[in-house]
């Protein structure tokens, strides 16, 4: 399978070399890595160019962007701007992080999956994160979720979610429109990706806001909104986080945003949702 790979970069110099060096070495060579250096102001352009020196398989594009940091949206954009790079002569497209070290079999084994099941839509591994004694299960979601920092997409599932949607929430509605078009989903547990930036580790106030505000946009509604958010606040341990939350629910609802789903789509993600909850306590 033809792998593309495109990993959006804002300073991310102390990670970036061992993201890349760990795709470097897999057993299946990606056809095509694209990072985007995305306004960074540190030596991430210095890396990247050494390695697209070493590996013509590596190539990269700057990108001119605000300080500001926009979980979603901007993420989105940088990746855009790769993969208008690149042709059309890809099996899967994946978004990475700059900040991840996969294990060497991880491509050889995606693919696997892939052509194991014609209908999986996306396929993982899981992250883990540095703790005092080792390495450890980043445990923000259940394993029914692939994280946005290692989304890899067989082409025609990627095509007919409408590719991804620029705003905080995209990596949530991605798995949500893959469902409603009768895709599958899933993250083999046995491919342990080392995270070596937590996520979330540098959110602002102003980016949480947008966590709520994504909830609105994807036709949730308030109540699964609030359970969302007791939710995470609690995995967070967080008051704050979960007002946050809502005051952006809430200042979305307001403004009336624009919404990235349809209304027939946002009533299947929410059946989907209620019977998840349902679930839990059943």
């Amino acid at each position: 399978m033809n792998f593309y790979i495109v990993i959006p970069a804002h300073n991310e110099a102390e990670y970036l070399g061992q993201t890349l060096e760990s795709l470097a070495n897999q057993t299946l060579l990606p056809k095509k890595v694209v990072v985007v250096n995305d306004h960074s102001t540190d030596s991430t352009s210095s890396v990247i160019e050494a390695f697209s020196a070493k590996h013509d398989f590596i190539t990269w594009v700057n990108k001119q962007s605000s300080e500001a940091h926009l979980p979603g949206a901007k993420i989105i954009q940088a990746f855009y701007q790769g993969f208008d790079t690149l042709d059309d002569n890809y099996d899967v497209i994946c978004k990475f992080d700059a900040d991840l070290i996969f294990p060497e079999n991880y491509l050889e084994r995606l693919a696997h999956h892939f052509n194991q099941n014609k209908k999986l839509g996306l396929v993982s591994g899981v992250c883990y994160i540095q703790k005092k004694d080792g390495w450890a299960l980043e445990d923000l979601t259940g394993k029914d979720h692939i994280r946005g920092a290692l989304k890899a997409y067989r082409k025609e599932c990627f095509l007919e979610i409408g590719k991804l949607k620029t705003s905080m929430g995209w990596d949530t509605v991605d798995e949500l429109l893959a469902k409603y078009f009768g895709w599958t989903f899933f993250a083999d547990d046995a491919l342990h990706v080392k995270h070596l930036k937590p996520t979330g580790s540098t959110y602002n106030k102003t980016a949480k806001y947008l966590q709520g505000q994504a909830m609105y946009k994807m036709r949730l509604g308030f109540p699964l909104t609030l359970i969302t958010a007791l939710k995470l606040g609690y995995k967070k341990k967080s008051l704050g986080f979960f007002f946050n939350y809502l005051v952006g629910y809430f200042e979305a609802y307001f403004y009336r945003t624009e919404r990235i789903v349809t209304k027939d789509q946002g009533k299947f993600i929410r059946k989907l949702r209620w019977k998840g909850v349902l679930n839990k306590f059943i």
